[in-house]
């Protein structure tokens, strides 16, 4: 199985070298020794910034309408990475922060589901958003990872300016997680047969893929118990037995051992219109 790089496009690294050379000028000008530059240069930042902030406010006043032509014009405006960065720095993004977090929720909600779980959102004040795991994610020993490896991210993507989050019913991981997550990266699972368990390398993580009942879970490929490779191990229907040390774990729920001891560490996975993408490092 093969897996291709969901990284950032030309466009989108020329705008994060544009964004970072911003940051640099603006902290460049706090060592300005003469203070007239000094307070003409951020007179002058601060000038731009309104004259953007009028043009965009015009622009969005423009766009604005029910009409099919005018949603697809927001659409693609809220689509660019760019653009969609001024908006928010300038509160005039389309989209509420709630309905934007509520859609984060909603793409991670099919890997939760794949383990038992689910997240709700209690809400959204002043700019920090509360959430609640259910089901076999509450006060789940791997729930921090999950936050950290697929909550998180989502997110990062859909509310970037969200100030803060709580999570009722996540606890701390026995051990720091050791697969962190940078991006989502496009697997080729399509070689799986239901109730079989395949390897897969995806920028460098090595991971064991099961599809059971027609569904996808992805594990680091390592036991838990033993720290052995778990890709020649037996998978009885939800229960994958590690070759070495004898282990088993449940893989739908969240790869818990069945002796109690230490579970499988988990990788976020998700399966939407035919793709299916795993959060690696």
């Amino acid at each position: 199985m093969t897996a291709v790089d969901d990284g950032a496009t030309r466009a989108d690294l020329d705008s994060e070298a544009l964004v970072a050379r911003v940051a640099e000028l603006t902290e460049r000008l706090d060592v300005v020794v003469d203070p007239i530059a000094r307070e003409t240069a951020l007179d002058l930042v601060a000038a731009v910034m309104e004259l953007h902030r009028v043009g965009l406010e015009r622009l969005c006043g423009a766009l604005d309408g029910d009409a099919p032509e005018l949603v697809e014009a927001r659409r693609t405006l809220t689509d660019d990475g760019v653009v969609a960065s001024l908006l928010l720095i300038h509160g005039l993004y389309p989209v509420p922060l709630a309905d934007r977090v509520a859609e984060a929720l909603s793409k991670v909600r099919p890997y939760l589901a794949s383990h038992g779980g689910d997240v709700e959102l209690v809400g959204v004040a002043d700019g920090v958003a509360r959430l609640r795991l259910t089901g076999s994610c509450d006060g789940c020993a791997g729930s921090a990872a999950t936050l950290e490896l697929a909550i998180r991210q989502a997110l990062d993507e859909e509310a970037p300016d969200l100030d803060g989050l709580e999570v009722e019913g996540a606890v701390p991981p026995p051990a720091p997680v050791t697969l962190g997550l940078s991006r989502w990266v496009t697997v080729d699972v399509g070689g799986i047969a239901d109730g079989a368990l395949a390897a897969l390398e995806v920028n460098g993580a090595e991971l064991v893929v099961a599809r059971i009942d027609g569904g996808l879970l992805a594990y680091r490929d390592a036991c838990a118990g033993c720290g052995g490779p778990l890709r020649a191990g037996a998978l009885a229907g939800a229960v994958l037995t590690c070759p070495s040390c004898g282990a088993r774990f449940d893989l739908p729920l969240a790869g818990r051992s069945l002796a109690g001891g230490p579970q499988l560490a988990a990788v976020p996975l998700l399966a939407d219109a035919g793709a299916v993408r795993v959060a690696v490092r």
